[in-house]
């Protein structure tokens, strides 16, 4: 079986988890857990979202310092990188059950060889790691891209099983005629943008009518980057299927502490984080945060 890109550029660490390098620095995998509301009040852990954390002689950088200096002849290259980090550490670390969801950026895709290659590189790393392609979720990002060339990738992955995710909307280029054209699975809406629409009643009555007419079509919406607790009940009176956000857990570098979380895990969660917990589980073996404990029970470890 071919090497893929990405995989030429992983060591592997002794807890099982793996780091990238690429030049002088060193790349980590986090993930932050997003949420599904369930009956009774509760959230439930559903899905992870995978987020690279560059490193410079041992000190963090920020994301967006790093990918800044990235040449633009090595953007692909890095990407791939990275999806393949949070794949093996993925299956590494988290619970099986739960979806992933990795970020592409579509305006890296405008020649077919390019995404005939991404796609080889991600079957690869899924067969090393172990994971269904049903599990992933692909995020296109809300950069420009050639609409013609980007609905062919996005087809071209449904066609080798993954969801997909429209990232970002309501930001510039992810509006509707993206989610008209691309049909996605789910639609996560921008953080600032629904801030600013819950902060008045014709902007919450406009979010409300969204979800609504999203999930009429089929498609399940996140709300994504909810900081606040008077957000999160905002979020759960529109309807929305899923959420993200510091005031639920804060992403954690793998190997993370979220597996005592897992449906399908043998070991029970801590008493300490059971007593947070205000609704049990229907498995014993499971602990799920309601709206209130959520925040407290996750997040000791990651930054952003």
């Amino acid at each position: 079986m071919s090497r893929s890109v990405g995989l030429a550029h992983i060591v592997r660490q002794e807890d099982g988890t793996s780091t990238g390098v690429w030049g002088v620095f060193r790349l980590k995998s986090a993930f932050q857990p997003i949420f599904a509301f369930r009956p009774g009040g509760r959230l439930e852990v559903t899905a992870f979202e995978g987020l690279i954390r560059p490193f410079r002689d041992g000190e963090g950088l920020a994301p967006g310092a790093f990918f800044n200096a990235v040449p633009a002849a090595d953007r692909m290259h890095v990407e791939t990188l990275t999806r393949t980090l949070h794949l093996l550490n993925a299956g590494a670390c988290l619970d099986p059950s739960a979806a992933l969801f990795v970020n592409f950026d579509p305006s890296l895709f405008s020649q077919p060889e390019v995404a005939r290659n991404a796609l080889r590189d991600m079957r690869l790393v899924l067969h090393e790691a172990a994971i269904d392609p049903a599990r992933v979720v692909c995020e296109v990002t809300e950069q420009r891209a050639a609409e013609s060339a980007l609905h062919l990738f996005v087809q071209a992955l449904r066609d080798h099983g993954f969801r997909i995710a429209v990232d970002d909307y309501g930001a510039e280029e992810s509006g509707i005629q993206r989610i008209n054209a691309l049909k996605p699975d789910i639609v996560k809406f921008d953080a600032h943008w629904i801030t600013r629409l819950m902060s008045s009643g014709p902007g919450f009555a406009l979010l409300e009518a969204m979800v609504s007419e999203f999930r009429d079509r089929g498609i399940l919406n996140l709300f994504e980057g909810i900081e606040e607790t008077w957000q999160l009940e905002l979020a759960e009176r529109c309807g929305v299927d899923m959420v993200q956000g510091y005031v639920l857990a804060r992403p954690e570098i793998a190997p993370t502490s979220f597996a005592a979380f897992s449906r399908v895990g043998t070991t029970a969660a801590p008493d300490s984080v059971r007593a947070r917990a205000a609704h049990g589980s229907d498995d014993a073996q499971t602990a799920r945060p309601s709206r209130r404990a959520a925040g407290r029970a996750f997040g000791h470890r990651g930054a952003r």
